[in-house]
């Protein structure tokens, strides 16, 4: 075990990430002048696409990092039937659950009953299609809906908040299953979909555009909020959350409703463009 996978098991994970949201949220000038200033030239942050492309001039540390884009700085593929790609960021896994398996890196997996919390919601995805994508600090950081659905459950699952850099997706078994996470289940015209927003470390929040803060809190237990019947309808390519650090986005779908596209492990991924398409809808 090297030195940095063990700090990730030994440091406090939630006390450093609340310290992240505090420092994150300070408005005092020079500080937040400083520690954006950072973010964009270690990570080339490209402000041109930004709809404020001054980075000083936003409030705050998070004010910058959940920025939005300019009109038209992404558009979605005009192919109605195409499953979008939901944020920014790289591949990090796309393929099969295969046995109630999501592969995560080599010589490791999760199940998708352990992702989402519950053995039941995950049997209508059973040999379906499972996408993993990874924001890094650079990245615009507002998912959006790979197709349209209406929300009917939301499941706050706890647990830790290692890493979800690619280091630590290698080094560290069963990840995505132990991270604080937001599940988040619609349903569309070719079955159920879902949409799991991962925790890690440093990252401060999670917001829905539907119920705002959702992550701090963190959980001590599984949380449930049934949304069925609140009429709560988001359209294909529109924002449906956001992180306030960098982190990933795990969707799944049912087995005969879409095919998703093959893709290599670290392939840069671009809103709205095509993940895959939808085969059968109902």
């Amino acid at each position: 075990m090297t030195l940095a996978v063990f700090l990730q098991y030994a440091m406090p994970h939630r006390f450093f990430s609340r310290l992240a949201y505090f420092v994150a949220r300070n408005e005092w000038r020079p500080f937040k002048n400083w520690l954006i200033a950072l973010v964009v030239r270690k990570f080339n942050v490209n402000m041109d696409e930004a709809e404020t492309s001054d980075p000083l001039s936003y409030a705050s540390f998070n004010k910058f990092f959940t920025r939005a884009l300019k009109p038209g700085a992404r558009v979605a593929d005009s192919n109605p039937e195409s499953l979008l790609i939901p944020a920014d960021g790289k591949i990090s896994q796309v393929g099969r659950i295969k046995d109630g398996d999501i592969f995560q890196a080599k010589g490791h997996s999760f199940t998708a009953a352990e992702l989402l919390g519950d053995a039941d919601a995950a049997k209508p995805f059973a040999d379906g299609w499972f996408a993993n994508i990874y924001l890094s600090p650079r990245d615009y950081h507002r998912v959006h809906m790979p197709w349209a659905g209406t929300l009917t459950e939301t499941v706050h699952v706890p647990g830790r908040l290692f890493t979800v850099a690619p280091w630590g997706v290698q080094a560290i078994p069963r990840l995505f299953a132990r991270n604080e996470r937001l599940v988040c289940h619609f349903d569309t015209d070719h079955g159920p979909m879902c949409l799991v927003m991962v925790g890690a470390l440093l990252v401060s929040g999670v917001e829905t555009v539907w119920s705002g803060v959702e992550i701090p809190k963190y959980a001590s237990r599984i949380q449930r909020k049934d949304y069925r019947g609140k009429n709560i309808q988001i359209d294909r390519f529109a924002e449906m959350a956001r992180f306030n650090y960098g982190s990933t986005v795990i969707c799944l779908w049912a087995k005969d409703a879409v095919q998703l596209n093959e893709f290599s492990t670290e392939t840069p991924t671009v809103l709205g463009k095509v993940l895959g398409h939808v085969i059968n809808k109902n």
